[in-house]
Parts: structure tokens; C-alpha cells; sequence
């Protein structure tokens, strides 16, 4: 072992030499010129889940990055020109940090790591280790000396003092391991007490003691990141960490930002729900539910749970988006002696809340449906041409929506929709297009917004001059009012024929799983489909997705059967995470915005459009005319302007960042850096 790393030392350093010689521009020069580093990750990737954990961090952050496959014949090798370069005279290191399987993927001796240790000590580049085992050569005791290694579920870890201080600032301080399944081991690592050189950042506790899970190894003049425990892109404690991590090996200067986004759309306000019946296992009201006939029932929000709906967000601090229906909300009132204490309640508390038009009276805007048939179809005129709801008609439940609004003093972002159902966008496999005349009606009326659903159209696409915003329906029914009856429609959906369910989940094996056994129809609900809920919205919560989830006005109703999975995410979120790094609710347009720059900014990087560089404290950002770059950077950066600089971006979770561009006459982003 001592044989091995005088010589790994000795490569370094002659290595070390040849690179640092070029950045001297001449034999009289006096000082050495000050490199330049390109703002993109080295990313060293064995096909473990742990790097791809990372690499996904980078990639929905926006943070470029060049990938090595190790098991690839025909990978790059890793040399001293792979690493660095000169350009206009100066030495360039082409990556700002590199992320590696564990401390010496390449083999023992190997030239490749040499090459590697030499570029990070010339050019104080940082190396993350994904995952690897505690031994000194991280700068670690082995476990067997007041450490611990085995199944990590359910460990409570806590962020040190030194982490609180560093990269993961932004922190609460706890972080718990997943535990899903007492079956399934989900986590496995090695916790281990440091050596000299290794600053602790996340620890657990090991008998009397603590040990580390996540450390700083300063050595040979080179900083390693090492963790030691194995985990995938969606397991919690790898998503609180992600961020840090990513600060960490950029020394906080990097392209990409990231933000915790969290916004909740209530469809159908004022307008009734189907109720789910438990005996017929389906929704009388509804399409396709046989016997139905004459036992229909319906879930609406009364004035008292409008109350409570106010109640609760400022509680929370937390502001719901209401998807309205006023047409719909005046036939009930029709239907119920003229009289309507919810819409009063609701417009009373109107500024309370985030309104958005989801039509005047909830139809189906796609094709005329035959629903004699099942499932439905489309109806054909004559020609055999599909008959479609017109321009004219789909403009009139957008326009007499809009307009209701106005009326009760009722404040809307009139380029924002989300239509019934999402109907008038393709509905497969009965519609495989979107209504031809949906996109001038949403012109005629200023739309440049239209939600659509992400279970079904997860990426953002043109409909004529709009674009969609995908949104995530939470697994909190709209046709139940009750938790009874959430689990029993849960039951019916997710059991197997032999349990009494309809059988699904054993018809797609692949995309659902069958319970066990049948939830327990008083307890279920909260004890089994809140918690798995709110790990679901959490996750996207964690992920930089912006894209809200939806739910429906019934779930405000009766058992208000929304707030316990809300509570769950949001109080959760509060004890993980600092003040610093609060939830982002933005509205759809927000939203919209968000996902076209990301496009836009993912092409240009894609098609190397994208410069970025530092030169000190100096970063310089250049992309294609009209492509905004997310750019993240330390507190106190400066932005170049014409005359003068300005604070740059804004502040969250200890860093500034925004999506920037060049200013007036400018060619270039330039930032100043503390």
C-alpha cells in the first residue's frame, strides 16, 4: 500500500509539473497566469445507481456535464489533454469539479487516476466519491473501530455543525433514511468516525458515539467528497443532499439553479362532484357505470368549509390556486332555491386565493362523444369526418368564465386556462389529436397557458401560440367526499379479484402493484394512502419540478380528505429543510415559463451553444440570442451592467441565482463574484 501511493504521489507531481507549465505565457513571464475553468462536470460513470443519482441532479438542474462510460470499449482516455488545454494563450482546465464511482475507479497504479489527482491539485478542482467503503484511504477508520456497516433503513442522520456551516447550510439538520418496506432492505453503507484531514458533514449515531456518512477528505492537496452509503436519484436522503453536494464540488459557481416548488390546483370550485358508490364500484353520474341510474350523488364544499379552506392556508402560510366553474356554481344555485352560501363565502374570501379559469360549465371540448358505447367514442358526420366542438363554443365557456369572474370582483391571469378534464387536448386512445379549433379559441381569448396532464403529456408542447403546463394528479380522489370511501374506491382499484377489486393491478403488472390485503375501510385512508401521498408529492417537491399537482373541491368537502396529506408534505418539508429554502408556489404561468426556458436552455447546452467559464472571480456566460441561462453563485455576486454592476440574482437556500441574460449591448453574462 505505501509502494503504491509513493508512486501514485510521484505520477501526481511529475504530471502536475508538465500541466502547470503551461500556464506560464512565456520564459520572462514573473507570475503564472491565472486559468481558466469551464463551467461542466466530469462525470466518471460505472453504471451504479448512486452516479446516476448525480448525474440526474445535474440534468434537471442544468448544470453541464460530460459523461465517461468505464465499461465503454471506446471512452476517452483520461490524460493530461483530456483534462486541460490552453485558448488564447491560457491554461484551461475544461471541468470545474469531477464525480467519480468511489476514490480510484480506473485500477490500482492506474495512469488515468494519476492524471486526475495531478489536474484537481493544479487547478483546485474538487472530487466527489458517489459511493464508497470506509477505510483510511478516504480518511476514514474501518468500521470495525467504533463504526458500523449493514442495512441503513430508517437511520436518523443529522447534519454536523461543520455541514451546517458548508455545503448543506440550507438543511434543518436532520436527515432520515427511507424505511417503505420491513421487506425490502432499501439502504446500505458504512458509517465510520474520522481520520486526520476528514471534516464530517453528516453523521448518525453508533453505540455512545457518532459516526460519518458524508465527509470532506483534504489530502495531498486535493479535497475529496466521500459517502459512504449507497442510494438512487428518488430516495429522500439523497435528495436533501443533491443540492449540497452539487455546491460543494462547484465551490458554489455553476450553471443550473435549483428550487423546491410546491403549488396545489383545486378543479371544479363551485360546481359539483360525482360521488363514488361503494356497492356498484363505480360513479353513478359518470360515464360507464352500470345500474347507476337514479342513485346518483354529488360532494360540494359548503360555506363552512370554505372557512375552514381560508383557515387552514393561513395557517400553513401556504395559498391555494382555485380552478372554478361559474357557470356550473349558478345551475346548482338554480337547482337549489337561488340560494348559494359556498360562492358567497368564496368571493367574500376571494383575495385569499389564486383563481384561474377552468371554464364556464366544465364540458367535455374535444370531439362530440358517443357514450353509448364502451368505452366512448368519437362521433362522425357524413363524410366520416370527426364532429368536434366548435371555435365559437369552446371561446364561450372561456370568454362567459372570465367574465362571471369580473362580475364578483374575482382577480384572474386571463392568459392562464386548464379546460375540463383537460378535454380539447388529444385524449388517447379515443382522440388522438387535439380538437382543430382549440387553439384559436384559446388565441381569441389571450390563452398562452393551457394545463394538461402530466400523467399523460409529461412534457410541455406548442397547442397553436400556447404552450401546456403539465400538472400531477394527486392519488386523492374526486369523486369521494369521505376517507371511507377513499379507501374503498382505493380497495377496489388496487386489490386483486380474489380480495374483491376489480383486478388491475394484476391486468398491469407493470404500472401498479396489488395490496397485500384490503385496506381496513375506518383507518386506510389515513394510516396507508396519506403517508404514501405525501412520500409521492414530496419527492416532486425535492426533484427542481415545478409542475403543480392538482386535486378537485370535493376533496375540501365533508372529510376534507386533501388537508392530511398538505399537512404531511408541508410539515415535513418545514423540519428538513432552513428558513433559507422555503417552498416556491408560483402560479401556472410562473410555471409555464420555467419549463420553456428549461427547453430552450437543455437545447443549447445539448448542441455545445453554451460558453461559460471563471477567471478568478470573474464568470463569463454565453448562449445563443434569446436563450436565458439559470446561472448559481455565492451571496454578494455582482452582475456586469453597461455602467456600473447590480446585485445578481435572488436569494434561496444560501446562494443567489436566476435566469439571466446579457444586458443592453452586452454579448456576454459577467458576473463579479465575492
Amino acid at each position: 500500500m505505501v509502494h503504491k501511493n509513493r508512486m501514485n504521489r510521484l505520477a501526481a507531481v511529475c504530471l502536475a509539473a508538465a500541466i502547470a507549465s503551461v500556464a506560464v505565457p512565456g520564459a520572462a513571464a514573473q507570475a503564472a497566469v491565472t486559468p481558466r475553468i469551464d463551467l461542466r462536470v466530469l462525470v466518471v460513470d460505472d453504471g451504479g445507481s448512486s452516479v446516476e443519482a448525480i448525474t440526474a441532479e445535474l440534468r434537471d438542474t442544468g448544470v453541464p456535464y460530460t459523461r465517461i462510460d468505464l465499461g465503454s470499449g471506446s471512452r476517452p482516455v483520461v490524460n493530461a489533454a483530456f483534462l486541460a488545454d490552453t485558448v488564447d494563450g491560457r491554461p484551461r482546465a475544461k471541468f470545474q469539479s469531477v464525480v467519480l464511482p468511489n476514490e480510484d475507479p480506473f485500477g490500482a497504479g492506474s495512469a488515468e487516476m494519476a492524471a486526475l489527482a495531478a489536474y484537481e491539485t493544479t487547478y483546485g478542482i474538487r472530487q466527489v466519491d458517489a459511493y464508497t467503503w470506509a477505510h483510511p484511504g478516504v480518511g476514514l477508520e474501518y468500521t470495525d473501530n467504533g463504526g458500523y456497516s449493514g442495512t441503513l433503513d430508517g437511520t436518523r442522520a443529522a447534519v454536523t455543525t461543520a455541514g451546517k456551516a458548508g455545503p448543506f447550510a440550507y438543511l434543518g439538520g436532520q436527515v432520515d433514511f427511507e424505511d417503505n418496506s420491513p421487506l425490502i432492505p432499501e439502504s446500505y453503507g458504512f458509517m465510520a468516525k474520522p481520520r486526520t484531514g476528514y471534516t464530517s458533514y453528516l453523521d448518525a449515531p453508533v453505540g455512545s458515539g457518532r459516526a460519518s456518512l458524508v465527509g470532506e477528505y483534504t489530502h495531498d492537496g486535493r479535497s475529496e467528497l466521500v459517502v459512504t452509503f449507497g442510494y438512487n436519484q428518488y430516495q429522500q436522503q439523497f435528495r436533501l443532499l443533491a443540492r449540497g453536494i452539487v455546491e460543494w464540488m462547484t465551490q458554489g459557481v455553476h450553471l443550473g439553479q435549483e428550487r423546491n416548488y410546491f403549488a396545489v390546483h383545486v378543479d371544479d370550485v363551485f360546481a359539483p362532484d360525482a360521488r363514488w358508490n361503494k356497492d356498484l364500484n363505480c360513479t353513478p353520474g359518470d360515464y360507464a357505470c352500470a345500474g347507476g341510474e337514479g342513485q346518483e350523488s354529488t360532494i360540494r364544499m359548503t360555506a363552512a368549509d370554505a372557512v375552514y379552506a381560508a383557515q387552514w392556508q393561513t395557517s400553513k402560510n401556504f395559498k391555494l390556486d382555485m380552478l372554478f366553474n361559474g357557470g356550473a356554481g349558478e345551475e346548482w344555485k338554480a337547482e337549489n332555491g337561488g340560494v348559494d352560501a359556498l360562492t358567497a363565502q368564496l368571493v367574500a374570501d376571494r383575495a385569499k386565493y389564486r383563481w384561474m379559469n377552468h371554464t364556464y360549465t366544465h364540458p367535455f371540448l374535444g370531439c362530440v362523444q358517443d357514450t353509448t358505447a364502451i368505452p366512448w367514442t368519437c362521433t362522425k358526420n357524413g363524410a366520416g369526418a370527426i364532429n368536434y366542438m366548435s371555435r365559437a363554443e369552446i371561446s364561450a365557456q372561456i370568454r362567459d368564465n372570465n367574465n362571471w369572474a369580473a362580475s364578483k370582483g374575482i382577480t384572474t391571469d386571463r392568459t392562464e386556462l386548464v379546460t375540463g378534464e383537460h378535454s380539447g387536448l388529444k385524449t388517447l386512445p379515443q382522440q388522438p389529436q387535439d380538437n382543430p379549433n382549440l387553439a384559436g379559441a384559446l388565441a381569441d381569448n389571450g390563452v398562452k397557458w393551457a394545463g394538461s396532464d402530466n400523467s399523460r403529456e409529461p412534457v410541455q408542447r406548442p397547442v397553436g401560440a400556447a404552450l401546456t403546463v403539465p400538472r400531477y394528479p394527486m392519488n386523492v380522489y374526486y369523486n369521494t367526499g369521505t376517507n371511507a370511501e377513499m379507501a374503498d374506491e382505493y380497495n377496489w382499484i388496487y386489490t386483486s379479484r380474489a380480495d374483491g377489486g376489480s383486478g388491475i393491478c394484476e391486468d398491469n403488472p407493470g404500472t401498479s402493484t396489488c395490496l397485500p390485503a384490503p385496506l381496513d375501510a375506518g383507518t386506510g385512508y389515513l394510516d396507508y394512502i396519506v403517508p404514501a401521498e405525501a412520500r409521492t408529492a414530496m419527492r416532486h417537491v425535492l426533484n427542481n419540478d415545478p409542475r403543480p399537482h392538482y386535486v378537485h373541491q370535493s376533496n375540501l368537502a365533508e372529510d376534507r380528505t386533501l388537508y392530511p396529506v398538505l399537512n404531511q408534505v408541508l410539515d415535513s418539508y418545514r423540519t428538513l429543510y432552513a428558513p433559507s429554502a422555503p417552498i416556491v408556489n408560483q402560479s401556472m404561468k410562473d410555471t409555464g415559463v420555467e419549463l420553456q426556458r428549461r427547453a430552450a436552455w437543455n437545447a443549447a447546452v445539448a448542441a455545445n451553444q453554451v460558453t461559460a467559464y471563471r477567471i478568478g472571480k470573474v464568470v463569463t456566460v454565453k448562449a445563443p440570442s434569446g436563450v436565458v441561462a439559470p446561472v448559481t453563485a455565492p451571496a454578494g455576486t455582482k452582475k456586469q451592467l453597461l455602467l456600473g454592476t447590480a446585485d445578481f440574482g435572488t436569494a434561496y437556500a444560501g446562494s443567489r441565482s436566476t435566469w439571466t441574460a446579457p444586458e443592453l449591448l452586452q454579448s456576454a453574462v459577467t458576473l463579479n463574484t465575492p
